[in-house]
């Protein structure tokens, strides 16, 4: 009788083939994708509660398993987040690309004045009852590629015309790219770098980009002169840093100080001057060596490091899993974007193609800046790496612009005919998308 329970007990939980093909029938868009958030989000849990060990006895007593479970948390919500989005038909978000990007405007203004201040960047905006605080700069661009997008399709027939086609586009991206860069100008620049990687997509006219890079070169052009005329050359100790004769208080460039002091940092190192987390940095990433690194967990600079779990989370895992370990951090980036230049070049229209595009080009622009600042080819920024740094509000929006890819993917394949069709694809309005071509804008890339 016991055996017999057990019997049926066991045929009524389902299989491991089950269970996998109950997974598949649930998610959908590019299985390559799925897998590399899968990959990037367990490097995450393991490299955040390595590096989280000097944060815990700091601010915790040394309970490292809170840290970690909250670490979990953020994942799980992640993928709660993609999971929802990925079953939304993509052409919703043409449809709320507007009001996201009016609502976006007064939320930066609103931090720029009052939001809550950490190192002299007013970045964050605290939620009331719940008291947890998110960037809004991060809602702002994920508002910006979804209006953009829709822009760049609306307006294909006359792309190459400067009032009808690049001033709508334009104007948008150096508004919020304006109200970011106060309070992050690092933030602000990588915006603008990836607006200009899917305007040219887009076919927006070169000589306007040009035109474009050659506007914003003017404020880091003033940033690099003023650090080259205030460094005294020439007395001990050699490349010694005079401060930049700018008011401190200055409300609206508060933060200028802070910039001329890093591009000083940048052009005029030494052992003396280098900033203190670039030196940690470096050396975590000698203890490291070529092959295996020192080990998981055995990071000797995560007690040294400032932000080893955010900022400079790139070191820990060139410090633990050696070169090998931190190139293939990047091969999985590369990967990802191949897969959304495959759904860009497969998706009949112009809308989700450069919504997918646009939006892995932030993720994959803010790696290769995080990654180029661990290991000391630019100045410091304050930009995290995505999915891999600590959870927090970037970790969530990131997901979001991951679920986002994975609905375009998942409609890519149902009018290939390669999935179900659980839901009818809707086809874009009169107006919203007419104007692409299907074949002239993967051919243009």
């Amino acid at each position: 009788m016991l055996n017999q329970t057990k019997d049926n007990l066991f045929s009524q939980m389902p299989s491991i083939s089950g269970v996998k093909e109950h997974l598949g029938q649930r998610t959908r868009g590019d299985k390559y994708i799925w897998g590399l958030f899968i990959v990037l989000a367990l490097v995450s849990i393991l490299v955040v509660y390595s590096a989280t060990g000097s944060l815990a006895y700091k601010s915790l007593g040394g309970n490292t398993t809170k840290l970690l479970i909250r670490q979990l948390e953020f994942t799980l919500v992640g993928i709660v987040v993609i999971f929802g989005l990925h079953r939304v038909n993509y052409t919703m978000f043409s449809r709320i690309a507007s009001i996201l990007y009016a609502l976006s405007i007064p939320l930066l203004i609103y931090t720029l004045i009052w939001g809550t201040k950490i190192n002299d960047g007013s970045r964050w905006i605290k939620l009331p009852i719940i008291h947890l605080t998110f960037q809004s700069s991060d809602l702002a661009k994920l508002a910006l590629f979804m209006f953009i997008s829709r822009t760049l399709s609306k307006k294909q027939a006359v792309i190459k015309d400067f009032k009808k086609g690049f001033l709508p586009v334009i104007i948008p991206v150096m508004l919020t790219c304006l109200l970011i860069m106060p309070a992050n100008l690092s933030n602000a620049l990588l915006t603008g770098a990836s607006s200009l990687l899917l305007m040219f997509i887009g076919r927006i006219s070169l000589k306007h980009i040009g035109l474009t890079i050659l506007v914003a070169m003017v404020p880091l052009l003033i940033i690099i002169s003023v650090a080259v005329a205030t460094h005294k050359a020439g007395k001990a100790p050699v490349a010694e840093v005079e401060k930049p004769m700018v008011a401190e208080k200055s409300k609206i460039f508060v933060r200028f100080n802070t910039w001329v002091s890093r591009v000083q940092d940048f052009i005029y190192p030494n052992e003396k001057e280098a900033p203190y987390q670039v030196q940690q940095s470096k050396i975590a990433i000698a203890n490291g060596g070529i092959f295996f690194g020192l080990g998981p967990g055995n990071s000797h600079q995560r007690n040294f490091l400032p932000q080893a779990y955010n900022d400079f989370i790139y070191s820990i895992i060139i410090e633990e899993y050696g070169l090998i370990g931190g190139a293939f951090i990047i091969f999985v980036y590369l990967v990802f974007l191949y897969r959304c230049i495959r759904i860009f070049r497969k998706c009949p229209y112009a809308f989700g193609a450069f919504l997918a595009l646009g939006l892995s080009f932030t993720l994959i622009v803010q790696a290769i800046a995080n990654m180029a600042v661990t290991v000391g080819l630019v100045p410091v920024t304050g930009v995290t790496l995505p999915l891999i740094s600590m959870g927090g509000s970037s970790f969530v929006f990131t997901c979001c612009s991951i679920g986002i890819i994975l609905s375009v993917a998942r409609n890519v394949e149902q009018l290939e005919g390669n999935a179900p069709e659980e839901t009818e694809i809707e086809i874009p309005e009169e107006g919203e998308e007419n104007e692409s071509v299907q074949n002239s804008i993967p051919n243009h890339a």
